[in-house]
């Protein structure tokens, strides 16, 4: 009898204590950011750089539970040095989504990017589609970005010079009305200036179905309702036309403008006047490295 109750003590004993390895069912698993906790009944806490190959006691209750984090790293990982969404179609992601970037060895950011519309590869850095964000904003949004990377947004003026400042670059502009047509800009040469000089926008090389709206505004630097840089002597014309862009005297194009749920015809709209006259249901600028 006794030999029975020591026997069933042990059970009991090992019963409650679980050692979890790297092996299939571990408590942490690894990706290519890093170990993630997956859920457990037993164990709340997670494997990072600072306890690889330790050993984690936890007691929630009347229950102990023992993980030994595993000493590895994720294999198989795409290159950290991702500069774009070129680089990462050229290294096999070819759906568009969320991904992480890095253009020039700083602080990493997320982009989203567009891996089917003309060959692929392009990074998107604005999107206007049904005026659930508002981007009549200051000069401090338009410089670090604002919005939903899958639905409305601006990068920032700062990430975009960081994407553009080497190389060479294709910008193109996918636009929509409200009856259903499309058109588009594409420009052989694209890049902005860094934020000593507000942005200056450089492009050229123009080929496409929408016209030739940015010529205008080649040479000129990014103003906001806060920030004016135009050359316009009757006022601010961010505030005039209710957005901000590489405003002149004023514009030929403001696809940051106010988003109108109908086509009209107002200054205050998203335009590209070189097209129609009219506000536009749907913009999206995206660029793409040339080499």
């Amino acid at each position: 009898m006794s030999k029975m109750i020591i026997f069933m003590m042990l059970f009991l004993l090992l019963s409650s204590l679980a050692t979890i390895d790297e092996g299939e069912g571990s408590y942490c698993m690894a990706d290519c950011t890093g170990y993630k906790h997956k859920a457990s009944l037993y164990i709340r806490t997670c494997c990072n750089s600072s306890n690889l190959g330790q050993t984690i006691r936890m007691r929630e209750g009347r229950v102990k539970t023992i993980m030994v984090c595993p000493d590895v790293r994720p294999q198989a990982c795409p290159p950290l040095n991702i500069s774009d969404c070129k680089s990462l179609f050229e290294n096999g992601n070819n759906a568009s989504d969320v991904y992480t970037v890095n253009p020039d060895g700083g602080t990493p950011f997320e982009v989203y990017c567009d891996m089917e519309t003309d060959g692929g590869g392009w990074t998107v850095f604005q999107r206007r589609e049904d005026g659930s964000v508002d981007f009549y904003r200051n000069w401090t949004d338009y410089e670090n970005g604002f919005g939903d990377l899958t639905g409305e947004f601006w990068l920032g003026l700062s990430k975009i010079h960081r994407l553009t400042k080497e190389g060479s670059n294709t910008l193109r502009v996918d636009l929509g009305d409200f009856e259903g047509n499309e058109t588009y800009a594409n420009y052989s040469t694209f890049n902005i200036s860094d934020g000593s000089t507000e942005y200056i926008l450089t492009v050229g090389g123009y080929s496409g179905t929408a016209g030739d709206s940015l010529a205008y505004h080649n040479g000129s630097r990014f103003s906001t309702r806060d920030n004016e840089n135009d050359i316009w002597s009757g006022g601010n014309c961010a505030q005039a036309a209710t957005g901000a862009w590489w405003y002149k005297s004023c514009y030929y194009a403001n696809l940051n403008g106010r988003y109108f749920n109908t086509s009209i015809i107002i200054s205050q709209g998203i335009r590209w006047w070189i097209w129609i006259p009219t506000t536009l249901q749907f913009s999206e600028i995206k660029t793409r490295r040339n080499n």
